[in-house]
């Protein structure tokens, strides 16, 4: 998570906490990008997550606070565990807090919610018998 002077050492540790414990909650990786963009706001965040080293298993979730966007970017298989409902959700939280000017308070409530939301797929077994 690049972050530069935004953030203290407390609430980076606090927004690795949460990104820990949502890739514990779905077995995804996330990421937090939070900086200006180089161009438009959803390419720059999909260029982001395709650098990443697992990009297909991966949420990023893009911050840039001076220009007041958010973007929530999923691979492919990562995208079939969280729903655009739930990643609309998480958004919400978050850009409610951002507005009060709690960015770190934010990531870490949108990060959760993601976690929470993108629940590992059911393992079925193949060697179980049948009920009839």
């Amino acid at each position: 998570m690049p972050a530069g002077d935004a953030f203290t050492p407390e609430q980076l540790y606090d927004i690795e906490r949460a990104v820990r414990h949502a890739e514990e909650a779905s077995g995804l990786k996330f990421s937090v990008y939070v900086g200006g963009a180089d161009s438009e706001t959803r390419p720059f965040a999909l260029e982001l997550l395709n650098e990443l080293p697992d990009p297909d298993h991966t949420v990023l979730v893009y911050v840039d606070p001076a220009g007041r966007r958010l973007e929530i970017v999923t691979g492919s298989a990562a995208r079939r565990q969280l729903s655009d409902t739930s990643a609309g959700l998480a958004a919400l939280a978050m850009q409610t807090s951002f507005a009060t000017g709690d960015l770190t308070g934010g990531l870490v409530t949108g990060v959760q919610q993601l976690g929470q939301h993108a629940h590992q797929p059911t393992l079925l077994h193949a060697n179980e018998p049948h009920q009839q």
